[in-house]
Order: structure tokens, then sequence, then C-alpha cells
């Protein structure tokens, strides 16, 4: 063997140079809450404090705590190896995420704990106090002057551990005031309702300020106008892999607050795409992964923003889906492709229909028992899609069977409301606008009634359906469908 040199690294350019890892403030604390959890803690408080320059935040929980050589341990950079087995519930893998989440955020990190049996201890990682010999990590213990009652404060329970973050340079620079802070603390509120929603709703709570966060679930599980809503998937060759298809309901069929919610924090196309969980914890929201069909990748896009995918990993196959340190990229394992692939194609195929039809998917048109046609056809080109007034629709081919010598100028009206529809206009309304008009039936049931007999007298005297079959028709027709009381009156008929 040649010979060695050992070239420890010096410790304040490294921890200096780990700040930028590009953590957020959100993503920072929640990589503090999976240690609580790993610590078997139902209950985190998180408490910011402004006080200017002196402003600080403390994350305390009611975990199992550590002794003084465990808290050593857990103060170490590269504490654990990542390849080492975890136990099934443990959120944790680089031995890192205390300390550079911490440093991401503030250059004093002070953390004290609780066991039972151990007496408490406290360990500090200062910053400005690593600049001392080459090689040196001075680890210092107990808080800083003056910020002793402030962990104190944090350990109310027999068992727990505190983390206080203080000279918060990376947050309180030029110019943040204490309304930064509060539109901060509601972004936080944010990240943490989504990245443990599974875990609040068994039983974890988290408190910021006092204040409970509520859990945020992207795929408004259980909501009746959901379109889809699958069975969950065992992936084939990976074991513990398990994957829910969902496609949530028009904005149509939401309720405002609904509709506002279920947007998530960076808004409804964003959310589209995979949910990757580890542990139940999110570790990935939105985005296709990089999949996509006949040589192209998918992208986010309003016609699939409906489209949501629940794909839960074990904490054993990180480096195979290539985890992060922060949690927040990942790349699907080549064998895994061609499932995933198949599952996200079907579920944006619905997604797609969902959102072309203002969520009403009416199976069987054109069949017997099924709907009429649809008014509008798409015609496929290599210039791009086509929009035309279907002549297949029963109301236009009776009209147009009876025109006459109008048949013509008819014909000359559809092409020119055709050629002139507003496509892209109404697509951006549709894509921006949180109250688009549904159309006028809603509001007027005398223009349903109206429309309804024309309908209903095509299907009857030009079609040749009896009464019956033609008020089944349209029942299933939308904007009908949403009138049945209506359409039964069609002809003189009540049920």
């Amino acid at each position: 063997m040649g010979a060695t040199r050992n070239v420890p690294p010096a410790a304040g350019a490294m921890l200096e140079s780990l700040r930028g890892l590009g953590y957020t403030t959100a993503t920072a604390i929640a990589d503090l809450i999976d240690n609580s959890v790993s610590a078997e803690a139902d209950h985190v408080d998180v408490v910011f404090e402004w006080n200017g320059p002196d402003s600080w935040v403390r994350v305390a929980d009611n975990g199992r705590g550590m002794s003084d050589a465990e808290l050593e341990a857990a103060m170490r950079l590269g504490a654990r190896d990542p390849r080492t087995q975890r136990r099934p519930g443990d959120l944790g893998r680089f031995g890192m995420g205390l300390k550079t989440a911490s440093f991401s955020q503030a250059r004093i990190l002070t953390v004290a704990s609780s066991k039972a049996g151990h007496e408490r201890c406290c360990l500090r990682w200062d910053l400005d106090l690593l600049g001392g010999a080459e090689g040196s990590w001075l680890l210092h213990e107990g808080a800083r002057t003056g910020s002793k009652d402030r962990v104190e404060a944090g350990l109310t329970e027999d068992t727990g551990t505190v983390v206080l973050w203080e000279n918060l340079d990376r947050v309180v620079t030029d110019g943040f005031t204490a309304q930064d802070l509060i539109e901060l603390i509601e972004q936080v509120d944010g990240h943490l309702a989504m990245t443990f929603h599974r875990l609040i709703d068994d039983g974890l709570e988290i408190r910021i300020n006092g204040r409970r966060v509520r859990s945020w679930d992207p795929f408004l599980t259980g909501h009746p106008g959901k379109a889809m809503e699958s069975v969950e998937y065992r992936l084939q060759n990976a074991a513990g892999v398990v994957a829910q298809c969902h496609v949530l309901p028009h904005k149509d069929l939401l309720k405002p607050a609904e509709y506002e919610s279920a947007a998530g924090p960076v808004g409804w196309p964003a959310q589209e795409g995979f949910y990757i969980y580890r542990n139940r914890r999110l570790l990935l929201a939105g985005g296709w992964l990089g999949l996509g069909e006949r040589g192209r990748r998918w992208t986010r896009d309003e016609a699939h923003r409906l489209a949501r995918i629940r794909l839960d990993i074990p904490n054993s196959v990180d480096a195979e889906w290539k985890i992060n340190i922060l949690k927040s990229t990942a790349s699907v394992p080549v064998r895994l492709r061609s499932q995933l692939t198949r599952l996200a194609s079907e579920t944006r195929d619905v997604a797609k229909k969902v959102f072309a039809h203002r969520g009403r998917l009416v199976t069987g048109r054109g069949e017997a028992g099924g709907g009429i046609p649809d008014m509008w056809a798409v015609h496929h080109a290599a210039s791009g899609n086509s929009y035309r007034i279907s002549k297949q629709h029963d109301l236009v081919a009776s009209i147009l069977d009876r025109a006459g010598p109008l048949r013509s100028d008819i014909l000359s009206l559809l092409s020119l409301i055709a050629e002139t529809v507003p496509v892209q206009k109404i697509w951006l309304d549709t894509a921006e606008q949180t109250n688009v008009s549904r159309g006028n039936f809603a509001a007027a049931p005398d223009e349903i009634e109206t429309t309804l007999t024309s309908l209903f007298e095509a299907l009857v005297e030009f079609r040749g359906l009896s009464p019956d079959e033609a008020r089944l028709r349209l029942s299933r027709t939308p904007p009908f469908d949403q009138h049945p009381d209506i359409v039964q009156r069609i002809g003189g008929h009540e049920e």
C-alpha cells in the first residue's frame, strides 16, 4: 500500500458550504419533525418568536428523547451510514438532516433532550465559534448565555427533545419584518399540512405558535364527485411499492372552498402527477417523474391537472429511487417504469376527459340506452385539432333533414360558428378563473324545457325512437342529466 495522508475537512468552511443545499424554512422544519416521528413522538410544537435580529425558532416534541451519548452522536455530521438498514418506521437516511436543515436557516443550533433513566443533556453548535484550529469540531455543552429559558420552555414532558435555532441569518435578512414572519409561518403551515397529512390523520399533532396544523389531503379521498379512486396496485418485482390512482372532481363539482383547498400550496397545475411517500411521509408532491409516451416526457398542463397518483415506497429503497438529502427528488427504477407509465397513462386519460366534459363522464353515448352524441366533434389534423358542430347530433340532423332550401345556409352558418369559436380564450378562462359559467341552462328552466322538447321530437319523429327511449337517452346526456324532473315531463309524461 502506498503512502497516505489524513486530510480532515476544515470545520467552518465545510459547514458554511453545507448551508447552501437548498432548504427552505418549511422543508428544514419538516426534516426536524421527521426526527420527532422517528422518536415516536405524537406531539410536535413549533414556535416562531419575532424579536428582530434576535428572533428564534424552536421545535419541541414528546418523543422518547436521547441520552447524552445519543445526542452527541446525533449532533455529529454523517452520524449514520445511509447504507445501514433502518427500522421500518424510520424517516431518516443520511444522518445529516438535523444539522444541514438547521444550518440552512441559523448559525446557532442548540439541542436538549430528556430520556427516561438518563439525565437531561444539552449540546450546541455555533458556526461563529468554529474558526479555530484546522480540523477542530468544537461542540459546546449547554445553551448560550441568555438562551436557557428558551430551551427549558420546550421541555415540558418527562421525555422529549428540543431544537432551538438562533441567529437566523438566512431568515431574518435586511428588510425582513414581523409581517414577513407571519407570511412565512403560513407557508410552513401549508407545507407541513401536506407533507405529514397521513401521519396527522393517524394521530400526530403538530402545532405552530399554538395553532394546530390541519392535514391537507391532495386526493380528496372519498369525495363523491371523483371520477377515479382506484384500488391499491402492488407493483410487480417491487416489494412494498404500492400505487393508487386518483382523478379529482372538476371545479363544477366542487364547492368554492373545496376547489381552493384542493389546489394545494402551489396551485392546481403544479400539483398534478405522482405523490411519493415513504412511511406515509410525503417526499415528492407532483410531477411525472420523467415518464411519458412515444419518446416524449409528460409535462404538467391544464388538461391533466386533475390527475394525482399516490405512490408508497419502503425506506429500504432510497438508493434505488435516488432519494436526495432534501427528500425532494426521486427517480423511478428502470424496471418499474413500464408499470408506472401504464397506470399514469390511464389516469391521465380519465383526467383529460373529466376536464373536457366538466366532470360528467357519460358512457355508452350513441348506443341503445346511451346519451345522444356530443354537439361538438373534434377533427384531428397535422396542423392541429379543430372543432365542428356535429352533423350527427340528433337535433342538428333533424333540422338539416327538414331545412329544404335553407339547408345550404344552415350549413354555412354552422361552418362560420365553428371557424370563429374563441378556443384559446375559452381555454384560458376555464384554466384561470374559479367561477366559470356552466351555461345558461342552470338558471333558465323554461329554456331547458324548450330545448328538450325540440330534441325529444327529433329523437321520436326523425330517429324513430319510442317516447320512453327518447327520454332515457336525454336523461343520460349532459347538461340534461342534471334535470331529470324536466326530462320526465317532456312529451306529456309524468312519473
